[in-house]
């Protein structure tokens, strides 16, 4: 790799602009293929709606003799032409469980791929853990799509959900760092509208392409491409000038510093004073984000109407909150923190009104329509909070920060397949919980500190100033931090 000066031009290094231009020594590759890879990674996320889908099925047996789960396939029928893994290896009954299992497993490998990935692209680059998590994912997502098994296919999205987690983590950071700080609202909103756009185009595709083994590996094939395209991208410019732009002494001091953020940058989430209440606050607003859209998203498929349809449209119904995000998040009356905790309560009282809605009406108000509307407010959130998030944290901990934020955002990813089932205690008890956890979070949120025309903080030191703060250091708001959680278990 060249070195940073023949890198990044002092012209570059002032305007902290995309590196794309014609100065001698500064590279021509374009990071548009980074936003373009957050579709392939939300078709992997979605997979599993439409090839865990679960068909009638009329079974046929003598009155008084069970059959065994072993003999069930020669006396089942199913009365829907459709190919799943739900058909191939009869996951009904006894064994229906296994295709949320499926989807859990996916979300604790985000989680895990969270906590690993970001310290250790804070450790050896962005770049290099970048590529060759994407490499592995596609290599894991064909292992996938020719499962022979469940079993094979049950570890395999686990094994893609690492990938996945850890990827997206650094792709967020990476597109960050390519552009100042004033760009960061425009380019972490372009991830979350790429994302959006790869949930409808997995609808459409998935509309197209019915036998779920053809569907996985027409999904997971775009990976090879946008791999393919991510090889001559240039690394992080942030993380190259903190690398090579000191004196040997410095450099060895300010390397360590970097290593350290690894492990000990974890530990500074918990040790130092303003980032462990900001942690708290943003772990417990990636969680009920993570929950209340997935926990959505995923129940699509058993909403009334086409599945196909209904997929495309819960991706779809995303893509008019970004320009809300962009256009509320750099208005000084609104800024991060109220719009965040403004969307998010919104998304629960959303859930909250589908309570008294019947189930099919066949009018504009119904369970589906605010479902929608639900989905639309909190990926408005959703897509907020990662940009608030990477503000918050000074650039030598970033990765740290946004990794055990993460990681607490897959541990809602994990419990909300699991949400919809809770339909067999009562019919409300789903959106009970997407309810109350987007209101809580909401409140939650306004404890934070506003980033809006504020500095990025670069160190730790920076953040201790009395200007970065001012927010969750009283012991009175550490009380009501935990009363709040509480009431919201």
């Amino acid at each position: 790799m060249r070195g940073v000066k023949s890198t990044i031009c002092g012209r570059h290094l002032t305007a902290n602009v995309y590196l794309r231009t014609t100065c001698e020594g500064c590279y021509t590759s374009s990071p548009e293929c980074i936003l373009l890879n957050f579709v392939y990674m939300a078709c992997q996320s979605m997979l599993i709606v439409l090839v865990g889908t679960t068909p009638e099925y009329h079974i046929e047996q003598q009155v008084g003799v069970p059959a065994s789960q072993l003999e069930l396939h020669q006396h089942v029928t199913f009365t829907e032409d459709i190919d799943s893994i739900v058909t191939e290896w009869f996951l009904i009954k006894q064994q229906a469980y296994k295709v949320s299992l499926a989807g859990s497993l996916f979300f604790a490998g985000l989680l895990v791929g969270n906590v690993v990935f970001g310290p250790l692209s804070d450790r050896i680059g962005r770049k290099p853990v970048y590529l060759t998590g994407l490499f592995f994912e596609v290599i894991f997502g064909y292992v996938t799509a020719f499962a022979p098994s469940y079993e094979v296919f049950a570890v395999s999205r686990l094994l893609v959900g690492l990938m996945n987690g850890g990827i997206g983590l650094v792709c967020f950071v990476l597109t960050q760092e390519y552009v100042g700080k004033s760009y960061w609202a425009m380019t972490g909103t372009l991830t979350s509208m790429s994302f959006a756009v790869g949930i409808a185009m997995f609808g459409a595709l998935g509309y197209f392409i019915r036998p779920w083994r053809i569907l996985a590996t027409v999904a997971n094939s775009s990976g090879v491409l946008f791999f393919l395209m991510s090889v001559t991208l240039p690394e992080s410019p942030r993380w190259l000038y903190s690398q090579g732009q000191t004196e040997k002494a410095e450099e060895v001091k300010y390397i360590y510093t970097i290593a350290m953020s690894g492990g000990a940058g974890v530990l500074q989430l918990v040790l130092h004073p303003v980032l462990r209440l900001r942690t708290m606050v943003l772990m417990y607003v990636w969680y009920a984000c993570s929950l209340v859209y997935y926990g959505l998203t995923l129940g699509a498929g058993e909403t009334s109407g086409s599945r196909y349809v209904n997929v495309a449209m819960y991706g779809l119904v995303e893509l008019p909150a970004y320009p809300l995000c962009i256009y509320f998040i750099n208005k000084h009356w609104a800024g991060r923190r109220k719009s965040m905790a403004s969307f998010l309560c919104l998304a629960g009282s959303a859930c909250f009104c589908s309570l008294f809605m019947p189930e099919n009406t066949g009018t504009l108000l119904s369970v589906t329509s605010f479902a929608l509307l639900g989905k639309l407010m909190v990926s408005a959130a959703f897509n907020i909070a990662y940009v608030y998030t990477s503000e918050l944290y000074p650039t030598v901990i970033r990765n740290a920060g946004l990794g055990v934020c993460s990681m607490s955002c897959r541990v809602g990813g994990i419990l909300a397949p699991f949400v919809p089932s809770m339909r067999a205690l009562h019919t409300s008890m789903p959106f009970t919980v997407f309810c109350l956890s987007g209101l809580s979070a909401g409140c939650l949120g306004l404890l934070l500190p506003e980033t809006l025309n504020g500095p990025a903080a670069e160190t730790l030191e920076e953040l201790s100033s009395s200007s970065n703060s001012r927010v969750l250091e009283s012991k009175v708001r550490e009380i009501i931090i935990s009363v709040i959680l509480l009431l919201s278990i």
